[in-house]
C-alpha cells in the first residue's frame, strides 16, 4: 500500500466533519510551500527592448529627480 492509499483508507474510516479538519489541515500545508522562482535581473527583464542604459544616463535621471528636494527641513 502506498502512503497516499493509507492516507485514503484513514480519511475514508472518519466522519465527516473530521475529513474537513484534515482537508483544512492538508490546504494549510500546502500554503506553506514556498515556490523560489530564481530572481531575474532587471537587465535581463528589459534586454529584449533594445534600451541601453549607462551609469551616465541614471547619473543624469538622479541628479534630475532629485534636484528641487528641499535640502534643509524648516521646524
Amino acid at each position: 500500500m502506498t502512503l497516499e492509499e493509507a492516507v485514503l483508507a484513514t480519511l475514508r474510516e472518519l466522519p465527516v466533519d473530521k475529513q474537513q479538519e484534515v482537508l483544512d489541515f492538508a490546504e494549510y500545508l500546502k500554503q506553506k510551500i514556498v515556490v523560489k522562482r530564481p530572481k531575474r535581473s532587471i537587465k535581463g527583464l528589459c534586454s529584449d527592448l533594445n534600451i541601453h542604459i549607462t551609469e551616465e544616463d541614471i547619473a543624469e535621471a538622479r541628479k534630475e529627480m532629485w534636484s528641487n528636494f528641499p535640502r534643509e527641513i524648516e521646524l
